[in-house]
């Protein structure tokens, strides 16, 4: 296999590490390519799962002798630290390749000497920053937990083309189609947590698992600052397919909170803000602390808009049905405090259309100080 250009190469690096999302997490998403001086492909490989080889080790291990002039195109910088496995600069020594292409730095500084430092050092010619916004995108979720503590928020939700959640009645079951479910049931199966707040347990009754189960089991994670659901929910009917974790007030009696961690639930004892829910900013720097990079919010409105009030959503899967529900009394998606002025709307930057059977789902990203390399 020959490739055109260098940004062939790395375009099939980056869709090489896409393949470990779900995989790796709390590690990053990276893929590696070896072309020689023709842009022959040499070998290739993606850090496949949490405590396997990297990227570079894995695309190193299929190759015997490397041709000379050979070049090594990585879509994150190659670690120069002893964790779980040997560093990747090292490996790359080890292997004489003199030339390194790099598509962004990693955040990560496990020691004051970087692997383009190490590299460079040794003579090896270092180029970074190559297709470097499509190398970034794919580490927003391990950058963001590295430079804050805090896990990655992807807020969802489905609403009619009239922009309703539900009908005055509370009716919502199913605004959209079957296919927009199903992706739903794939953007599950690779997050850490889902996060609903105790009025849409009431409402809906849901599983909030993912059918068929994806390669991670998210934790269900209630917002109940009363510790009021039920045992006979589906939650707690399914807890042997994930667990529950209830977020409720510090001062829940005893007696419930006994109630709950005997059926199966984790508590979070949480102070509560100022209308006397959990505490966002505690939660996320509880769950960061635990190591979660992805997760999902689903609603209720009022947990959604909550979470944007905070500045704390990072990705938005928005679904919308051709239906019209109508009616000044029937819920929107997102309610919450929100903002006086147009000009201050939180704009989603590189926008995709899906189309599902009819149903559109809008897809993007919302800048946040992470992208630009601030820590909390």
């Amino acid at each position: 296999m020959q490739f055109a250009t260098p940004t062939e190469v790395m375009q099939r690096a980056l869709s090489l590490a896409e393949q470990g999302r779900g995989f790796v997490e709390p590690n990053p998403l990276v893929g590696a390519v070896i072309v020689d001086e023709n842009l022959n492909l040499v070998a290739e490989g993606h850090h496949a799962n949490f405590g396997g080889p990297h990227a570079e080790a894995d695309a190193l291990s299929k190759v015997g002798q490397i041709p000379e002039n050979s070049t090594i195109y990585v879509t994150l910088e190659p670690c120069s630290h002893h964790g779980k496995t040997p560093p990747c600069a090292e490996a790359i020594l080890k292997a004489g390749l003199k030339r390194v292409v790099i598509g962004c730095l990693d955040p990560a500084r496990h020691n004051k000497e970087t692997g383009v430092d190490v590299l460079r050092k040794a003579g090896v010619e270092v180029e970074v920053n190559f297709l470097k916004s499509e190398a970034e995108t794919l580490l927003r979720p391990f950058r963001k937990l590295q430079l804050t503590g805090l896990p990655y928020v992807h807020a969802k939700w489905a609403m009619t083309l009239d922009g309703r959640i539900a009908s005055k009645t509370g009716s919502s079951q199913w605004i959209t189609n079957q296919a927009s479910r199903a992706h739903v049931h794939k953007v599950r199966g690779l997050m850490d947590a889902i996060i609903v707040g105790s009025g849409t347990v009431l409402a809906d009754n849901p599983r909030l698992t993912g059918r068929p189960p994806g390669p991670r089991t998210p934790v269900r994670i209630i917002l109940d600052s009363q510790a009021i659901i039920s045992l006979k929910s589906l939650l707690f009917q399914t807890i042997h397919e994930a667990p529950v974790m209830i977020a409720c007030r510090e001062d829940v009696p005893i007696e419930i909170q006994k109630k709950l961690i005997n059926a199966g639930a984790e508590l979070i004892l949480s102070p509560v803000n100022r209308v006397g829910q959990p505490e966002l900013s505690f939660l996320l720097k509880e769950l960061g602390r635990r190591g979660m990079t992805n997760i999902l919010v689903e609603g209720g409105a009022g947990v959604l808009g909550s979470f944007f009030d905070a500045s704390q959503v990072d990705e938005v899967h928005a679904f919308i049905a051709p239906k019209i529900i109508g009616g000044g009394a029937a819920f929107s998606p997102v309610v919450g405090v929100g903002i006086s002025n147009m000009a201050d709307a939180l704009k989603l930057e590189q926008i995709s259309i899906q189309q599902f059977e009819g149903d559109l789902l809008v897809h993007g990203y919302i800048p946040g100080p992470f992208d630009r390399g601030e820590s909390a």
